[in-house]
């Protein structure tokens, strides 16, 4: 059994029990002692050793066992991987009207042979095209036929390829996905009863087969219409293989087609208040402030998300009367747009500090009481605080693009707080820093900033901008809100609130510029660079953190950090005096505690409320 993916990075894995195998423990360099971790080494050296014969006594698939070196492994071998030939062809096409590139020919006829191929049942298992991965493709296709501009409208080749191939698939394909390749039968012709008369086969299907007419015409709908559509819809309900509800390719073709429209900003607020309140009202901290950071979904590839994680600890660290939720996912694996064929499968917040020991299913609760507890700042998991949209983990890698959701996922509040708040979230396309800080916004904070980092994220980069940059916002560019008063955003006019867009240059602030360190998708890399960054480490890691945290501290208008130049020595002496690298080591053993926190808690109220009770007269 092969269990080392990265032949750079080596861990001893010892088995125990069952609980232990998605949390190995490090030997030699990284050593998890009860309460703090070691670094011995500058490299992992110890050697993988993995018992066959023990996985094959738990029953447990040795495709789930999870390698830090590498933080795709993550991946659950449960999620269905998609066909890679239509993958790469939604890679082209579910985009929007000016970024969509047309297939040839060539390209047009294979993606259409083997979508016909797997529909007869000849693709079986990776090659099989997936009902998700048909509703995408078809919606694009529609949509580019109905509404984009003729450059990015069907090719001749595509033409040719769909002429020879629809009488064919008319033949195979469910109805569900002739109604989105055609839903007025005016483009293909052949199967237009079936497109015209389709509605659906229940109630939910419905309603989504109504809105899908009229997002497969180019058009929008109304915020009740898409909150309404999505409520109905979601969860997503998958059992022994086959979705049971609605159909995944109608859902698909929802989900991308809103995207390819580009949605309005009455859309946006849908898909961002749809399920504020599944779980109930948020719980509200009793805390003077609260800043809530929305990472992409996605984790980062190339660039230090270890930082990303770690850097938010000092502003905590240096103002006492700041508190800070972040949200995320353990994995987030569709494709980033502006890679087209390229698997990010990028490092997660959550999967470090669930490799580091972190309890990372903390429920908006729990976080709750993490916060008021002094501990300072709390993880909350997609999957523990909005099953709806985690529902939609695996279909999203099948969509291939980002949908609405990657855009209103960033600015949740799980946790609300009694003080002012403010939310950062990282971006990357420029049409969506407006929409972005809109949402912010409405949420009604009292600031937001929006951070065009590295590959979208959050973290600013140390590099000089290249002078063969592309055009467009540079890379470091933020901009955002401040309200002058305790009301909040939504609350001023626009003189009371305070905007403001800088393009970061690390050179401008006394840094040496330097390239990222390269950390290739390593769970295990990251936590090393990181955690020696934390330990005062000078270095390109080291200054990474000091200028994101002074730097956000700065921008949100932190107490104390109206001065950049302050702001960024507070940061180094928060690391230097080992107070940041305490507060995640805290971090990590509170939060296993947390239940037992607000067990004690609920038992001291319900004493004092017995104790008032035999008081009374």
């Amino acid at each position: 059994m092969k269990a080392l993916l990265n032949p750079e990075h080596s861990l001893s894995i010892h088995i125990i029990n069952q609980r232990n195998i998605t949390r190995p423990k490090l030997h030699a360099s990284l050593r998890f002692v009860p309460d703090l971790w070691i670094r011995r080494q500058c490299c992992l050296t110890a050697r993988a050793t993995l018992d066959s014969a023990t996985f094959d006594q738990l029953g447990i698939p040795e495709s789930d066992i999870k390698n830090p070196a590498v933080s795709s492994s993550y991946r659950s071998s449960k999620l269905p991987k998609p066909n890679e030939t239509v993958l790469e062809a939604q890679a082209r096409v579910c985009t929007g009207p000016t970024q969509t590139r047309p297939l040839n020919e060539d390209q047009a006829f294979k993606v259409l042979d083997t979508i016909f191929r797997s529909a007869r049942g000849e693709l079986k298992d990776e090659e099989e095209v997936s009902k998700a991965q048909l509703g995408a493709f078809f919606a694009a296709m529609t949509i580019r036929a109905n509404a984009f501009p003729e450059a990015t409208q069907w090719s001749e080749g595509e033409k040719r390829a769909m002429n020879n191939f629809w009488p064919l698939l008319v033949r195979v394909l469910p109805p569900d996905v002739i109604f989105i390749a055609d839903p007025e039968g005016s483009i293909m012709g052949a199967g237009s009863s079936v497109a015209s008369q389709y509605v659906g086969n229940c109630t939910s299907e419905m309603r989504l087969v109504g809105a899908l007419r009229e997002i497969l015409a180019g058009g929008h709908l109304g915020d009740e219409e898409v909150q309404g559509v999505l409520r109905d819809v979601l969860p997503l309900k998958v059992e022994d293989d086959a979705c049971s509800g609605v159909s995944e390719s109608l859902l698909s073709a929802f989900l991308i087609g809103q995207r390819m429209n580009r949605e309005t900003d009455s859309e946006l607020k849908a898909y961002c208040l749809a399920f504020d309140d599944e779980l109930g009202p948020p719980p509200v901290a009793d805390v003077r402030s609260l800043t809530h950071y929305g990472e992409p979904y996605d984790g980062k590839r190339v660039s230090l998300g270890a930082l990303c994680l770690l850097l938010r600890l000092d502003p905590v660290m240096v103002n006492l009367h700041c508190f800070m939720v972040w949200n995320g996912c353990h994995l987030r694996t569709h494709r980033l747009s502006y890679w087209s064929c390229i698997f990010l499968g990028g490092v997660t917040e959550e999967q470090m500090l669930k490799f580091m020991g972190a309890n990372t299913s903390l429920t908006p609760l729990q976080a709750k009481g993490l916060l008021e507890d002094d501990v300072g700042f709390a993880y909350i998991s997609q999957h523990e605080a909005c099953p709806s949209l985690y529902s939609l983990i695996g279909l999203r890698e099948h969509i291939k693009k980002r949908p609405p959701l990657a855009t209103t996922e960033k600015v949740q509040q799980f946790v609300r707080a009694r003080g002012k708040e403010a939310i950062v979230a990282g971006f990357y396309h420029e049409a969506y820093e407006e929409p972005l800080l809109m949402l912010m916004k409405r949420r009604g904070v009292h600031s937001g900033l929006v951070v065009k980092g590295e590959e979208g994220a959050l973290s600013m980069t140390m590099r000089l901008r290249s002078a063969n940059a592309s055009k467009g916002l540079p890379v470091n560019y933020s901009s955002g809100f401040r309200s002058l008063s305790m009301a909040s955003a939504f609350e001023v006019d626009g003189m009371s609130c305070e905007s403001f867009n800088i393009e970061v240059n690390a050179k401008d602030y006394g840094f040496e510029p330097t390239d990222t360190p390269r950390t290739d998708r390593s769970v295990s890399k990251n936590i090393e660079l990181g955690l020696a960054a934390l330990r005062g480490e000078k270095g390109p890691a080291y200054d990474r953190i000091v200028l994101n945290a002074g730097m956000v501290d700065h921008l949100l208008g932190c107490d104390g950090a109206e001065d950049i130049s302050l702001a960024l020595d507070r940061a180094r002496e928060a690391i230097d005096s080992g107070r940041a690298l305490k507060k995640l080591l805290n971090y990590i053993k509170i939060s296993h505690k947390v239940r037992l926190l607000l067990n004690g808690r609920k038992s001291e109220s319900l004493k004092n409320a017995l104790a008032c009770r035999d008081e009374a007269p």
